[in-house]
């Protein structure tokens, strides 16, 4: 068995799926691995380029644009591995980060599984964890990443001391996710109801139903050039947004969905 499958889902990233796989060429994880592709009916020749340049990467075509959890499940259940980081294609991978992530994971049994730090272009912390959803969560998430995006210094230096510390927290992002397969299975992996966004708060939750911790740790710093090809489509991504939210809010929420549905309807 392959120690660990790296998952990424591509749908018209071309680009920025070349420049991850770039990386992750240039300073292979030592590691046993596979790297698996998992498109959603990119018409940007997405598939083609993945052939053509890494003919050592596996290419699943995922018959139609299945939405991000569906697409990573159809590339978890291909495979078989004791691990699985799921990689967002607009991601660029250091050296020795992902094996800083396993030797991590493999020290800490409780574990089921780990984020990395993550960082932009320029290096700024992203904010890549939290608590579970809830009114008072996202308010508060909500004012830290606008003061963040504005560059606030007491927010924007806050943000940097967080992400220097590992934590035990509700979710870690899903741009970067290592997860042990069993844990996973337990779970269920990722909920189809998600199309895109939310389905990895969704999933920490599931792991730590299953008895695992989910872990933030700054082990390893990826660079997270944060989905510049979903803002090509601001309106069908927002709409993802909104319905993904709701979906999480129906299943874990429910006494707060209606409340949730006015206030969506009700605003840009």
């Amino acid at each position: 068995m392959t120690r660990l499958v790296i998952v990424i889902v591509s749908f018209n990233a071309r680009e920025d799926l070349a420049r991850a796989l770039a990386s992750l060429h240039a300073a292979p994880p030592a590691t046993p691995h596979e790297i698996v592709v998992v498109d959603n009916a990119s018409t940007d020749g997405a598939p083609a380029m993945v052939r053509e340049r890494f003919p050592a990467v596996r290419v699943i075509d995922a018959g139609g644009n299945n939405g991000f959890a569906r697409a990573n499940n159809i590339g978890i259940r291909a495979s078989s591995s004791e691990l699985v980081l799921l990689l967002n294609p607009d991601t660029v991978v250091p050296s020795g980060a992902i094996d800083a992530m396993v030797a991590r994971i493999d020290q800490m049994a409780g574990v089921a599984a780990l984020g990395p730090r993550l960082v932009d272009a320029e290096g700024r912390a992203e904010l890549s964890f939290g608590a579970a959803y809830s009114p008072w969560s996202e308010a508060r998430r909500k004012i830290a990443l606008a003061l963040d995006a504005r560059a606030f210094g007491p927010t924007r230096r806050w943000v940097d001391r967080a992400t220097r510390q590992a934590h035990v927290v509700d979710w870690v992002s899903g741009a970067c996710l290592l997860v042990r397969r069993a844990a996973g299975d337990a779970a269920g992996w990722l909920d189809e109801r998600y199309f895109m966004y939310a389905e990895d708060v969704d999933f920490c939750a599931a792991l730590r139903q299953t008895g695992g911790q989910v872990l933030f740790s700054p082990v390893a710093e990826i660079v997270h050039l944060r989905g510049r090809s979903g803002r090509t489509t601001h309106g069908p991504t927002r709409d993802a947004w909104r319905a993904s939210h709701l979906a999480y809010y129906r299943k874990h929420l429910p006494r707060w969905a209606g409340l949730l549905n006015w206030y969506l309807r009700h605003t840009d």
